[in-house]
């Protein structure tokens, strides 16, 4: 017998883990509309408060991918870099930044994003401010990825489950699993990503994660709280080939000060301080925090096999160059 989502709740408040196939069923039924808000409200709150397991995450991504529009990309090594969100910061579009300058160093680049949750500003924000039209348009994709290096997936066309959770979410306030799903649910299924974590729970949690995916990652967080490179103290890298914790001077940097990451009150702010990185024109804190993620991600997709000093040397490059701000402006032509 099917067990209807009573059955799912009771079992949850026991303290009991529902399996990767139970969670894919769920998932499943929300898009079909099978239980009211209130029993999906409970199932989230309930997850939220136990912690969910590596079965249950990944259920909801089969979920997710198997009801949602692929993105086949003509490329075969192309990373995302992301946070999971809801570390409450505020911080300045850190991730999609440095996509942008991975992207500038001549690494292929299918960035997988959405509107702040919890933020000013998320990645879809500040591209949409640029005046870029999101689209699932393979043919577009493809052009982008293939001419300026780069693609921005805009998850709300491609996860077609999120709607339906989009206002149960919003009403919320807290993050739940869909900020640990949004990482690993981008339809083009990569295989790298540069993942930022909130705190060591979520590290461990991933790691098991991507093993069982079977993909180069790195998963970063910062000890003080920062769900990416913050720079602000120490933080945590873990990898498919190491796992350590580095002092900001490791690499050769300063120590940032928390409100020199702040992404503003407004997207206009947020978006500005965007451009000031790829012009070349930011805070030194504000661009070595770009360095830094750019550095990492530039790590896994050469296997591990370049230290992460030349690595962060070529996310330098990318910047000074004005290389990464070419690509920005050649992706800017290409989607607007």
């Amino acid at each position: 017998m099917e067990q209807t989502m009573k059955g799912y709740l009771f079992r949850l408040l026991n303290h009991e883990e529902l399996t990767r196939e139970e969670m894919k069923t769920i998932l499943i039924g929300i898009t079909h509309s099978e239980y009211p808000n209130e029993q999906i409200t409970a199932l989230l709150t309930c997850l939220q408060m136990r912690g969910v397991t590596v079965d249950e995450l990944l259920g909801f991504r089969d979920g997710i991918l198997e009801t949602g529009v692929p993105a086949i990309l003509q490329a075969d090594r192309y990373i995302d870099v992301v946070g999971t969100g809801g570390d409450r910061k505020n911080t300045f579009n850190i991730s999609t930044t440095a996509c942008f300058v991975i992207a500038g160093a001549g690494y292929k680049v299918a960035k997988h994003g959405n509107y702040a949750a919890t933020s000013v500003s998320g990645a879809s924000n500040v591209i949409q401010h640029h005046g870029i039209k999101f689209t699932d348009d393979i043919d577009k994709l493809n052009r982008s990825l293939n001419e300026a290096g780069i693609v921005y997936l805009h998850a709300q066309l491609f996860a077609k489950a999120m709607k339906f959770v989009g206002p149960i979410r919003k009403a919320l306030q807290f993050p739940t699993i869909f900020n640990l799903l949004g990482p690993i649910v981008n339809p083009s299924q990569p295989k790298c990503q540069l993942l930022g974590v909130a705190n060591l729970d979520q590290m461990r949690l991933y790691n098991s994660v991507y093993q069982k995916i079977g993909i180069d990652y790195g998963i970063v967080n910062s000890i003080d709280g920062y769900d990416e490179i913050s720079l602000t103290g120490d933080f945590k890298v873990t990898t498919n080939n190491y796992e350590r914790i580095f002092k900001p001077s490791d690499l050769g940097f300063a120590i940032a000060k928390p409100e020199e990451l702040v992404g503003g009150a407004t997207e206009e702010e947020a978006a500005e301080i965007f451009d000031a990185v790829l012009e070349n024109r930011a805070l030194p804190a504000q661009k070595n925090i770009v360095l830094a993620n750019a550095g990492f991600g530039i790590q896994v997709l050469e296997k591990g096999q370049k230290s992460i000093e030349e690595c962060i040397a070529i996310a330098r490059e990318s910047i000074d160059s004005g290389a990464a701000l070419r690509t920005f402006n050649k992706f800017v032509e290409l989607n607007s």
